[in-house]
């Protein structure tokens, strides 16, 4: 029988072994808590680590707003009979008497065809002169010509007709059903009757964006928040340029997780648990739900009011710890919005690394057992 030392000694010199093993740099996909947590300022690194609260998820739900400026909700609805330069008129002008200014011997109107409108905005009607066409409707036009010819000759009455021309135009591009240029119309005077006029998005609407560019000015909104806020459904403008696309957003997901990949957003806002969920959830046997880490450059008034302080200048690096096994841990992580640019990294749980020293050790005694017995050992 062996001495009672030599039984124990094994299972400390396995226990040594399996030590030996783990500390030795096994694969792992990525950095440990105690590896992450020694870059902490705390720690003379230069990144800021904070365990999420409903104070902290509060402090960072900030997302990018969406919008138009003032200059494009207050402009009024275009009309959609506005001349513009290049359009094509006709005028019909009558005259109260027998021999009249612009009418032949015996008649008392004269028409005028195919006067167009020039680069400047003018036209020219005979001793009436040049008279601006361009920013005016036909009605306005009218009044403008009669008011220059009653001077020379009585009670004269005019008509002006558009003949041909476009008018205003916007150019629509990107995920549209038709992609061109359209006239505003009177049915389509506003962002959200010029889309559907276009044929509507052509991409998922809970991701679709709408940029509008007027001049050196522009102004981004979601698809559907033209109709969920009226005031966002702005008038349209001659010249302006309207794109559809795709949300840019995304995050980064490392670590324990079923998926490691650059994820794009699909949907405005996004939470940690479901950024966790876009990527298969955690590994069973393989993640740490206690080491849950979100890391981010975050502006300077967000990070101050994270710390507590106000001594911070310019975006800093933090790094957000999600702990899942909380009371309250999953509500926390519901709360706290991941914003683009983000990397959600997952630990893998302390065990993993044990469970791996150990196949390491075994794997090699069980390939020697089998090709023991399979040459008669």
């Amino acid at each position: 029988m062996k001495p009672m030392h030599f039984r124990w000694a094994r299972p400390v010199a396995l226990l040594a072994a399996v030590a030996l093993a783990a500390s030795c740099g096994l694969p792992k996909a990525g950095p440990n808590k105690r590896q992450i947590f020694a870059g902490s300022v705390q720690k003379q690194g230069d990144a800021f680590v904070v365990s999420v609260n409903d104070r902290v998820a509060r402090a960072t739900a900030v997302v990018p707003a969406l919008g138009f400026s003032d200059a494009f909700t207050n402009a009024s609805v275009l009309t959609s009979d506005i001349i513009r330069p290049g359009d094509i008129l006709g005028l019909t002008i009558w005259e109260n008497v027998d021999d009249g200014l612009l009418a032949s011997a015996g008649a008392n109107a004269t028409l005028l065809e195919e006067v167009q409108v020039d680069g400047a905005g003018f036209i020219f009607v005979p001793y009436a002169g040049r008279v601006r066409a361009a920013g005016n409707t036909p009605d306005q036009l009218r009044e403008a010509i009669t008011a220059k010819l009653e001077d020379q000759t009585p009670d004269p009455q005019v008509q002006v007709r558009r003949l041909a021309g476009d008018g205003a135009t916007v150019s629509l591009t990107g995920a549209v059903g038709g992609q061109g240029v359209y006239p505003i119309e009177r049915p389509t005077r506003t962002l959200s009757t010029m889309l559907a006029r276009a044929g509507g998005v052509v991409i998922e609407p809970e991701i679709a964006q709408v940029t509008v560019i007027r001049g050196d000015q522009s102004g981004t909104v979601w698809f559907q928040d033209l109709y969920d806020y009226p005031q966002l459904d702005i008038a349209l403008r001659n010249g302006d340029k309207i794109l559809v696309e795709t949300d840019t957003r995304a995050f980064t997901a490392l670590g324990a997780t079923a998926a490691q990949a650059r994820v794009p957003f699909e949907s405005q806002n996004l939470s940690a648990l479901e950024a966790i969920a876009r990527v298969g959830g955690l590994l069973a046997m393989a993640s740490d739900p206690t080491g849950v880490f979100v890391f981010r450059n975050e502006a300077a008034e967000i990070s101050n009011q994270v710390l507590g302080r106000d001594d911070l200048i310019g975006a800093q690096r933090m790094i957000y710890v999600l702990n899942l096994t909380q009371p309250n841990g999953l509500f926390i992580a519901r709360d706290f919005v991941i914003r683009d640019g983000d990397t959600v990294y997952v630990t893998e749980a302390p065990y993993t690394q044990w469970t791996k020293s150990l196949n390491l050790l075994f794997t090699p005694l069980s390939t020697a057992a089998s090709a023991d017995t399979l040459f008669g050992g």
